[in-house]
């Protein structure tokens, strides 16, 4: 008869059996996804895809609570999820074909992510396809075992008992096991050594990366601080901010991969000319520089994401001239190679200021997860209404005809930025010796400039502040100041004054839709 206890030890074994499959099927993907150098393998595409449908209050929950980390937490979630799917498949398989349901299920949602991406083809298909297969493949092998132990109840005599039928007897539970391990030792194995394969043959990247450091412009000019702009004050965040550290927020869980060579620009559509640019005929163009500072609509009151950079390129108001917009229009849908797309404002396109298709950053050619090989640059309007990385497309248009990824969420439609203020000096919960203290930070209000930074301590007077030279009305400023505490725990707030005399409002209002406003405060303690 059939040992009980070593039916009970295999019952574990059919949901390791599901995630070793699953694991094996997603690194076989993996693999032939940097094979073809195609853009988005499943496991990404399907992380596009929940970026896609999740509400715009969502998304902004979750970069306020948990900044930079929200597409690694997204992919996690995702591959724990999956493990628990391919667990169930495991499990299922002990008594039919539903776990091929399963997986089914799972290759679908991941076509659906890559029908979704912008350009997709065929190809894009080929590695959910081969790990569909690889999943069942790797998990009829490895049940193969758990079934020659499993036994198999039959109904005996009118009272409707059951027996087990014994395995036989080359098909011991030993035997069985010894199977089992060994395969999923290979699957595992293999799978490790196929994923990390296709890291080694994914070199579009490499390519790509090795286009832009072969690149020169010469145009391109290396950054010069302004005389005064750095107050020194140890503790503020550098006036220029280095491409490494600066801010990064976008839709994309794999960078667009794009060599030079391969980039077009298309401006269609409201035109009285449509225009096609290479990248050598708009480099070929006259260059603009300028220091332009950025922030993210999703930065809170006193947050990070904001950086001020030197940004090199071509003023997108001689492009759009030569375009020729057609009386009506007034906005532009920009297009990104990975199908992200923003509505902007024509006529920040088209006035004074310096918008730009920018190609290079603080002197070096964009990286690429800055937007290599060319990016859109307006000052004054936050970013997702304006800011477009990997840019591809021009539609000039109106914005009663369009809709994009962002205003779809709920966010509004203009997107000008609003005065700004930050303290970084003290930090929050920061000690500090009682006495003389000094205050500093930074403020801003793109394409306005800034005139005056106050600072108040305890909720005193409000007190004026030393600012920094500004590069020119798109830069921050920064700002410090100086006052007697007495030892115990304390608070400073700041707020701006723009150039046109604008007080920063201390209203609270949050990030959705358009900005978030209010009065940044830090706590502190003398002793």
């Amino acid at each position: 008869m059939v040992d009980t206890r070593e039916v009970k030890q295999f019952r574990g074994a059919w949901p390791v059996a599901g995630v070793v499959a699953g694991a094996a099927g997603l690194a076989t993907s993996y693999f032939i996804a940097g094979a073809m150098s195609v853009r988005t393998a499943p496991v990404t595409a399907v992380a596009d895809l929940v970026v896609r449908l999740t509400p715009g209050s969502v998304a902004e929950s979750l970069i306020g609570q948990v900044g930079h980390a929200d597409k690694p937490l997204v992919l996690t979630g995702i591959l724990v999820v999956s493990a628990l799917l391919f667990a169930w498949a495991g499990s299922l398989s002990r008594r039919s074909w539903a776990p091929a349901l399963v997986f089914l299920g799972l290759a679908v949602v991941a076509g659906i992510g890559v029908a979704l991406e912008r350009g997709s083809s065929t190809s894009d298909y080929v590695p959910i396809a081969v790990g569909f297969v690889t999943w069942l493949v790797a998990l009829s092998l490895l049940t193969e075992p758990l079934r020659a132990v499993a036994p198999t109840a039959v109904p005996v005599g009118a009272g409707g008992s059951v027996d087990l039928l014994e395995p036989a007897p080359d098909q011991s539970a030993g035997h069985s096991r010894r199977a089992f391990l060994v395969r999923s030792s290979i699957i595992v194995i293999g799978a490790a050594l196929v994923a990390g394969a296709g890291r080694v043959v994914g070199a579009g990247r490499r390519q790509v990366e090795q286009a832009r450091s072969a690149l020169r412009l010469p145009q391109v000019t290396k950054p010069v601080i302004p005389d005064g702009a750095q107050i020194g004050l140890d503790g503020i965040v550098s006036w220029e901010v280095p491409a490494a550290d600066f801010y990064l927020i976008d839709t994309a869980f794999v960078k667009p991969s794009i060599e030079p060579a391969n980039w077009k620009l298309r401006i269609h559509g409201a035109v009285d000319h449509e225009i096609t640019l290479t990248y050598q005929e708009l480099i070929d163009r006259k260059f603009t520089e300028d220091w332009i500072t950025l922030n993210c609509v999703s930065n809170p009151v006193g947050g990070d994401l904001v950086g001020n950079a030197w940004f090199s390129g071509v003023r997108l108001a001689d492009i759009l001239a030569e375009a020729g917009p057609q009386a009506g229009a007034d906005a532009v849908l920009q297009t990104s190679d990975d199908g992200w797309t923003c509505g902007t404002p024509l006529a920040a396109l088209t006035d004074d200021r310096n918008a730009m298709l920018a190609v290079a950053m603080n002197g070096e050619p964009l990286r690429v997860e800055h937007g290599f090989p060319v990016r859109t640059v307006v000052p004054g309007l936050y970013g997702y209404v304006s800011a477009c990385k990997w840019v591809v497309d021009m539609e000039v248009t109106k914005f009663s005809k369009i809709s994009a990824f962002w205003t779809e969420r709920g966010w509004g439609e203009m997107g000008p930025v609003k005065i700004a203020s930050r303290v970084d000096v003290p930090r929050s919960g920061e000690e500090v010796d009682a006495g003389d203290v000094d205050f500093g930070g930074v403020a801003w209000m793109q394409h306005t400039g800034i005139s005056g930074v106050e600072f108040s301590v305890d909720g005193g007077a409000w007190q004026k502040a030393e600012i920094g030279a500004a590069a020119g009305i798109d830069s921050w400023v920064q700002w410090r100041g100086q006052a007697s505490v007495d030892s115990g725990d304390h608070k400073v707030t700041v707020r701006a004054i723009d150039a046109d005399g604008n007080v920063q409002t201390s209203a609270v209002v949050d990030v959705l839709p358009d900005g978030a406003t209010g009065l940044q405060t830090q706590h502190f303690t003398a002793s």
